[in-house]
């Protein structure tokens, strides 16, 4: 896998871990839905203060976000 792809298998993971939906992610984030939606298919790519963003909705620190590296 790449550093895309194992990003977001881990926010996915983290994700339905907390049984938080996109939409709950993309509100907490403060991130529109459509960016959430397109990142998890991996057809955009994420700023540094996107990232930092997610993992403070999910409660994790960044490195978790690229665990399996």
């Amino acid at each position: 896998m790449n550093i895309k792809e194992i990003f977001w298998v881990n926010v996915r993971k983290l994700r339905l871990n907390t049984w938080l939906s996109q939409e709950g992610l993309w509100f907490k984030a403060k991130l529109h839905r459509t960016y959430i939606w397109n990142i998890e298919r991996w057809e955009k790519n994420i700023t540094l203060e996107n990232i930092q963003k997610i993992a403070k909705a999910l409660n994790v620190n960044i490195k978790d976000l690229f665990d399996g590296l």
